[in-house]
């Protein structure tokens, strides 16, 4: 349950961080969308960086990190939205 908790709360401070929140979709599209990112970032080997980057980066970003599986979608939802 700890990991669920640490890699939930690594998502939404990413989807926050790239400025992609007020961008989630609210089409039942969306819902599988979300859920598939968070599958994809339970899934991810690399939350020791993810936090360190989300460190450094407080202040916001225009992008996620290379390493960062969902950061293509974030991006799309910050284009379609």
């Amino acid at each position: 349950m700890d990991r669920m908790s640490e890699k939930a709360s690594l998502m939404g401070r990413m989807i926050t961080t790239v400025g992609a929140i007020d961008h989630i979709p609210t089409s039942q599209s969306g819902d599988g969308q979300l859920r598939r990112a968070a599958t994809r970032c339970m899934g991810c080997g690399k939350p020791g960086e993810c936090a360190e980057w989300l460190e450094e980066h407080q202040a916001g970003a225009d992008h996620a990190p290379g390493f960062c599986p969902n950061g293509a979608l974030f991006d799309e939802w910050k284009t379609a939205g």
